[in-house]
Parts: C-alpha cells; structure tokens; sequence
C-alpha cells in the first residue's frame, strides 16, 4: 500500500508541475485560449457533478446561477466599483440564496419532470434579465471597461494570468468535491442517487441533503459566471443564461464519468479540445462536419463506455496493482 500512495503522489506532483509550466512553456495565444476552456469548463463540470454525478439528479439548469453569479459581480463593478474578486463571492452568496427557492420547487418533481423544470427556471431568468433594460442593460448587454493591466480588477494584459486564476477555481472545485466524498455526505449523495426512497427508509434526510449540495453546486457555478464575462469582457442575457452551458456541464461529467472525482476533467480535456481542433481544422467552409464529427465521437464515447472514461482509467490502475503481488 505504501508503494501505491507513493506511485499516486508521485504522479499527481508530476501532473501537478506540468500544468503550472504549461502557460510559460506555450506561448500560442490559441492554445492557452483551449487550456483556460478546459480549465473553466471542468470546473463547471466539477460543480455540476456534485448535483447531477453523486445525487444523480440531472439538472440542465445550471445556467440559471452561472448567469446570476456573473450579473451579480458585474453589476457591483459597473455601477459601485466593487472589485470582481469580491463580486464573484457575492455572487456566489447570491446563486446560493437562489437555489433554495428554486429547489424547494424542482425537487418536489423525479426524473425527466425535475429535468424539464430546471431547464425552464434557467431559461425565465434569462428573460426576466432580457427586459431589466435599466437594472441590467437588457438585451443589448455591456462590455465591461478595460482597466488594463489591474489584477485587483481581475484583468490582467496576459492569458497566463486567467489561466491560474480559473486553475485555482478547479483546485477548489476539486478539493470540496474530495472533502464531500470522503465524508457521511458523499456516502448519503451515493444512497440518495441509487435509491431515494430507500435511502429515507434507512435514515437518511434526503430533503436537507439535496438541498445542501444544490446550494454548494450553485455556488461554485456562479464563480464560474463571474471569470468568464471577466475574461470575454462583455456581458448579455444570451451569453450568460445560454442553454449551452448547462449542456456543456453535463457532457463532460458524462462522458468523463459521473460521481467520480476526474470524469469532469478528463470528459472535458476531450471533448473541448476535439470542439476546439475540429473548429481550427475546419472552420466554418465546410458548414456542419466538425459538428457532426464532434457528435460522432460523443456518441462513440457514451456507445463503447456507459460509465464514462474513467473506466479506462481505473481499469489500467487496477491491472497495475494486481500485477505488484504476483511479482512479490
């Protein structure tokens, strides 16, 4: 066991050192353009997967606290002045608060119907922001003004920088996400995703428990919101509540393999980096191909691993630590 512990620090040093140098290393503005979009969707998908992965409730709605964590943050920069770094945890509190009403309603629904009602509460404060013309700039949106190089404003004059900022998002994610799992609410989240109305059978306050972890999950989707109109410097309605994101948060958790720690990331590093060749390769002369190929990979995946490409992974781990007693 010890020389198990010892091959899994050594490979996460490893992997930890290669994504700090990868910014300095690279110097194409593309490509840590596609790094900071792995990054940030991954978070995303971390987020989404303590929700829709380990409860197993599948929400497309997740759109609805992004766009309230970047109009939230936005809104205290333009109009007071307040620092995005402060925004962005206001704005968490905020999606937080959101997620209370907003759950008490949905979970009363299972399945498909608490689908469809997540979807529909994402895409009414869309259009609630679509006509707060005087609030929120309304259809037309705003650009956000360009301070130049002002870290403390969140903006910085290199990519680099957003690319350790949303890095630190996914560390936290990731670390949360472990600290649940590790924890009587992990263990509760599996019982609740396999069987809800057993799991209440056994003890288990499901109620309290979703609504816990929706709260969590809204809040880390919200500090997303506020980096991503940071980095892309403008902000709407389209843009912030888009349908999109929510899709986007669940293919990559499903793909990579839901309620597991890495599916979101390695879902992500996959499908955003093929979107992100098959666009450069591409481009848009030769109308839909790169999204007919993009959907024949996805399909592909899910087709030849149900449960995701952690699988592989935990395949090749599990051979490699069978394989240690047999040469002892």
């Amino acid at each position: 066991m010890a020389g198990i512990n010892k091959w899994k620090l050594m490979s996460l040093a490893a992997l930890a050192a290669v994504v700090l140098v990868l910014p300095q290393v690279v110097k194409s503005s593309f490509a840590i353009d596609i790094f900071i979009r792995i990054l940030l969707f991954s978070f995303i998908g971390v987020a989404w997967n303590l929700m829709g992965g380990y409860a197993k409730q599948l929400s497309l709605g997740h759109a609805a606290y992004f766009g309230l964590g970047a109009y939230t943050s936005t809104i205290m920069q333009v109009d007071f002045g307040i620092s995005p770094w402060i925004g962005m945890v206001a704005g968490g509190i905020v999606a937080m608060l959101a997620s209370l009403p907003i759950g008490w309603l949905c979970f009363r629904l299972r399945g498909p119907y608490f689908t469809i009602a997540t979807i529909a509460t994402a895409q009414a404060l869309m259009l609630i922001f679509l006509k707060f013309r005087d609030f929120a700039w309304g259809a037309e949106g705003t650009t956000i003004p360009n301070l130049g190089s002002s870290p403390l404003m969140m903006q910085f004059e290199a990519k680099a920088s957003y690319y350790y900022v949303v890095l630190g998002l996914l560390v936290l994610g990731l670390a949360i996400t472990l600290r649940i799992e590790r924890s009587w609410m992990g263990y509760y989240l599996v019982a609740i995703g396999e069987d809800e109305d057993a799991a209440e059978a056994i003890g288990v306050n499901a109620p309290r428990i979703k609504r816990d972890i929706y709260m969590i999950s809204a809040f880390l989707t919200a500090l997303a919101g506020t980096f991503y109109v940071q980095y892309i410097y403008f902000i709407d309605p389209a843009t912030a509540f888009s349908f999109n994101i929510s899709i986007e948060a669940a293919l990559v958790s499903i793909v990579g393999g839901i309620g597991t720690l890495w599916g979101p990331v390695i879902g992500t590093v996959l499908l955003e980096t093929t979107s992100a060749l098959l666009q450069s390769w591409l481009g848009s002369s030769t109308g839909g191909v790169q999204l007919t190929v993009y959907a024949l990979i996805l399909m592909a995946v899910i087709l030849w691993r149900p449960t995701g490409l952690i699988g592989i992974v935990t395949d090749a781990y599990q051979r490699h630590v069978n394989r240690k007693p047999a040469r002892a």
